[in-house]
């Protein structure tokens, strides 16, 4: 299936791939904070113009499911899903910290700031297998996993980084899929949002 959409709009920036085969139309805007559902859709329908495709030339559609920008998350997701449904072509989700370590060859261990000094973090072993599931750590941890491996971000780590390409990243991620990997979607949630533990706080229940 070398005809698909992939979408990112779990970070600052958004990014939105066309791709047909060997060509490939990448649409990034690396600051598109609280703005992903004003411009969401007119990057989807630029990218897809770009490759010279429609939505139902696309053999599937492609959502980063998180972790990351709640809203975010969820924008994405439902655009994916949207798309799918009218198309009538099945779903892909990948998550952030895979998008991220596809930015290395190998070995690598992805972060990406998850507030009040946590950071979610994900590795790949010498193999491109996951080495260290999807987590949520402190700065401790954080600094001990960037003793054993090259780390990859986005945004200022704490830690020695090589600054990674998003679209670079999803891309990869996309293309590295097997059929395993395709199916329902479902958002990848490492923490509570800030919202709920302000609630939790106040003696609410999650």
């Amino acid at each position: 299936m070398g005809k698909f959409l992939a979408l990112d709009t779990t970070g600052n920036y958004l990014t939105v791939i066309a791709a047909d085969g060997d060509r490939v139309n990448v649409l990034f805007e690396e600051d598109c904070a609280m703005q992903h559902s004003v411009r969401l859709m007119p990057a989807v329908e630029q990218a897809l113009r770009g490759a010279g495709m429609t939505p139902a030339d696309c053999d599937f559609f492609c959502a980063v499911t998180g972790p990351g920008s709640f809203t975010g998350i969820r924008i994405g997701i439902a655009a994916v899903k949207g798309l799918c449904a009218a198309a009538g072509k099945p779903s892909l989700g990948r998550t952030s910290l895979q998008v991220l370590a596809y930015n290395a060859r190998s070995r690598a261990l992805a972060a990406i700031p998850a507030g009040r000094g946590n950071f979610y973090v994900y590795a790949r072993g010498d193999d491109g297998q996951e080495a260290l599931p999807p987590a949520c750590v402190g700065e401790d941890t954080l600094r001990r996993l960037a003793a054993e491996y090259p780390v990859y971000g986005y945004a200022p780590l704490p830690v020695p980084y090589t600054k990674a390409d998003p679209a670079a990243g999803l891309l990869a991620a996309v293309r590295a899929a097997g059929e395993a990997d395709f199916g329902p979607l479902s958002a990848l949630y490492l923490r509570r949002s800030q919202a709920e533990e302000e609630r939790l706080a106040r003696g609410g229940q999650a």
